[in-house]
């Protein structure tokens, strides 16, 4: 459009010859540079150059998009955010807005929408991999380029190393495309919140309309953050991916590289919808966020055979771990049963320990043995604040002697007492923690918890592990951790605590370090194998490595995971036993290793539909089909492997033939667990409700009402219950801790 009256007739020695358009923050004029080169310039309106926030923002976005210029933005010209009216020229971009494509020619199809979306994560990696969100990605700030699509207008971005201004009483960004994180905690607001926002794009790309349109701003913004989207028109391969990107958590989301793997392993066409263009409802938690496959689950039909082993079939073709990685931490703390049970084996040389100990044995959880309640007990409620007030988040807990130690989210771990609920100490993270990463665990005299780096100290570790004084909470030592256990075993667990010895992942995800618990003192350290990238597993009385390709994992498909033994003097790895993956690990009974294996429906995952067995001594590994593909939450005690499913249903299967023991209805959705204590198993949900069940048939014993404001239907949460004699210690949501005497539970009804 043509210049108007009073607009300028040059910008910084740039003479103008159209506006291109306006906008809440400034005016974007077409200009030439002296040689001729057609520049866009963004002249900042006049009320706001004498607000200096406002300028500290220009002066930002400046930074941020000379930071990102390249192939897939606009590159900065010139730029004076000093001036008496600030401006900032850019390489002119020819071609239409999102906005202006969809409105004349409608949603983009096939081929077409595909490229966009390549194109547009390519885009967010550069911003990303510079240190740069740009927290304001719409159809309107992406120009369709005869080269392919641009990212323009970093008006509300910032560098992740850059202090986050909170403009008060401005909405900084534009609620259809924002985060939840955006909308709730701006200054949580990382690069996956600009995931959540391309999620949002290409759904409007694809249909014309936003997942979480509504009639209002507020009720838009209302959706973004409690409800679920509308994908029913989104052609069913780009839903799959769209969907992980809406996670409603940043921690369920893709990164901009892990989303362009995922982009370019699309059909060319993309394919259609659903049937009628509908695609079923999905129940989704603000905790932990699973994707749970909507169809019935064929249940598997022959027996088959696999390597090492008898009981599986030749027919069995193993679905990859397409989305399995930190963004889908899920599965990882749907099996960290030994993440709440402190993993408290001792090392042991050669071998993997006996079967009364380590996850899922007897020995797993600390508690005395006894049934006796704590002196002076009754029951309590407390509720443990962290480092971050606006991160809602629950704790676990384990117990050592008669002390109770918990931590998750942003307490690194607090001492409570059994007794009565009373703190001893605390010591809090500042940072915003990993989904499920919760307690490392503990030994007699040291606790050990993770720390996240605060977002105003990019110089500190992202993920510590710490050391802690048991009877002071004095920090004793930390020590920069790994992030591979969700990638390779499916777990969220970084570290392990082993006899008096912590085992850890190196920051650069090359090798496992062990230390003297308490000094810190460096025991040995053990490369990885060639090629690969592996994880502690706590099994029996020692540990394990579980450790995948280098190619497996950089392809998100993690089909053949190998096991080594690990000795306890050097940290020497045993010879290698290949299991046929994806495969979770469960826990040690009979003097085997336990994994379970996973049942995927294109890359969702639908259940788990086989159990594997791994002798140390011989390296056998036997294999056993399940009767069908059970669904839910797995987790494994006294030598049961039990799954909880979302709306309730239980399921006690035994590992050494996969048979099912007994199935029984409760009323605890989406319940974790289990742990055992008191002849009974416990399984408990976000809300605090309980249910306790006859080990050897499911009968029911009792159950609880809700005791806190979680949320139901959750999956893939680690136990929630620890068992100190009689006494049963509940985490619930918002770091809610409970505790009652296991023969007088709280009335129900």
């Amino acid at each position: 459009m043509s210049l108007r009256p009073g607009d300028p007739a040059e910008i910084g020695g740039y003479p103008l010859e159209a506006r291109l358009g306006s906008g809440g923050m400034g005016t974007v004029f077409l200009a030439r540079t002296s040689s001729g080169r057609p520049v866009a310039v963004k002249l900042i309106h006049q009320h706001f150059a004498g607000d200096d926030e406002f300028r500290i923002r220009f002066r930002q976005e400046v930074a941020a998009a000379r930071r990102v210029s390249g192939a897939f933005t606009a590159a900065v010209v010139d730029a004076a955010p000093e001036a008496d009216q600030p401006w900032m020229a850019t390489a002119y971009i020819e071609g239409p807005t999102l906005t202006q494509r969809i409105a004349t020619e409608g949603p983009l199809g096939g081929a077409e929408l595909r490229k966009l979306a390549i194109g547009l994560a390519e885009a967010l990696r550069d911003i990303h991999r510079v240190g740069v969100v740009h927290r304001d990605l719409k159809p309107s700030n992406v120009v369709l380029s005869p080269e392919g699509p641009r990212v323009i207008d970093f008006g509300i971005s910032r560098a992740v190393d850059q202090q986050t201004l909170t403009m008060t009483g401005r909405v900084i960004g534009t609620p259809p495309f924002m985060s939840p994180e955006q909308l709730q905690a701006p200054r949580g607001v990382g690069p996956r919140s600009d995931v959540f926002s391309l999620g949002t794009l290409l759904v409007y790309s694809a249909t014309g309309h936003g997942p979480f349109d509504a009639d209002s701003p507020y009720m838009t913004a209302y959706q973004v953050v409690h409800e679920e989207p509308s994908l029913g028109a989104v052609p069913t391969a780009l839903r799959e991916v769209v969907e992980a990107c809406l996670d409603k958590e940043p921690e369920g989301r893709p990164s901009a590289d892990e989303l362009l793997v995922l982009l370019r392993d699309l059909p060319a066409d993309l394919g259609g919808t659903d049937a009628g263009g509908t695609v079923a409802g999905r129940t989704r938690d603000m905790d932990t966020q699973h994707h749970i496959a909507t169809r019935a689950t064929p249940a598997p039909t022959a027996p088959a055979t696999g390597p090492g082993g008898s009981g599986t079939g030749s027919g069995r073709t193993p679905l990859g771990r397409r989305l399995r990685r930190r963004w889908r931490p899920v599965l990882a703390a749907a099996v960290a049963v030994a993440a709440i049970g402190g993993g408290v084996a001792a090392l042991q040389a050669g071998g993997l320990g006996d079967d009364d100990h380590g996850p899922g044995g007897k020995g797993d959880r600390v508690a005395a043995p006894d049934v006796a309640l704590p002196d002076g007990f009754r029951p309590w409620r407390t509720t443990v604040r962290g480092g971050r007030e606006d991160i809602p988040d629950e704790l676990r807990c384990v117990t050592r002697g008669e002390a109770l130690f918990c931590g998750g989210g942003s307490v690194v771990a607090t001492r409570i007492r059994a007794e009565d609920g009373s703190r001893v100490w605390t010591a809090k993270s500042p940072g915003v923690p990993v989904q499920g990463l919760h307690l490392v665990g503990a030994t007699d005299d040291t606790v050990l918890g993770y720390r996240f780096a605060a977002e105003d100290a990019p110089q500190d570790p992202p993920t510590e592990v710490v050391a802690l004084d048991a009877e002071t909470g004095r920090e004793l030592w930390s020590v920069p951790s790994g992030a591979q256990s969700t990638a390779v075993t499916g777990r969220t667990q970084d570290a392990v605590v082993a006899g008096s010895a912590v085992v850890t992942v190196d920051a650069s995800n090359s090798r496992f370090e062990a230390r003297d618990a308490h000094s810190g003192e460096e025991i040995w350290t053990r490369p990885f194998p060639s090629g690969t990238r592996c994880a502690p597993v706590p099994v029996g009385t020692g540990i394990a490595a579980m450790c995948a390709t280098d190619a497996e994992l950089d392809a998100l498909d993690v089909t053949s995971p190998v096991l080594y033994t690990v000795d306890r003097a050097s940290g020497t790895l045993g010879r290698p036993v290949a299991v046929d993956g994806p495969a979770v690990p469960m826990g040690f009974a009979d003097g085997r290793l336990v994994l379970l294996q996973e049942y995927r429906e294109g890359t969702a995952l639908a259940g788990y539909d086989g159990v594997v067995r791994v002798d140390p001594a011989s390296r056998k590994v036997t294999y056993s089909r399940l009767a069908e593909a059970y669904a839910g939450t797995p987790g494994m005690e006294d030598g049961t492997v039990y799954l909880s499913g979302q709306t309730g249903l239980v399921t006690a299967l035994d590992p050494a033939t996969g048979r099912k023991k007994w199935s029984r209805q409760t009323s605890v959705e989406g319940a974790s667990g289990p742990v055992a204590g008191n002849d009974a198993v416990y399984f408990s949900s976000a809300t605090g409700r309980v249910v306790a069940l006859a080990p050897d048939d499911g009968r029911l014993l009792w159950a609880t009402d809700p005791q806190a404001d979680g949320l139901t239907g959750e999956q893939g949460a680690s136990p929630r219950v620890t068992v100190a004699g009689r006494a049963v210690i509940v985490a619930a949501a918002e770091n809610t801790l409970f505790a009652f005497d296991a023969r007088k539970p709280p009335e129900s009804g």
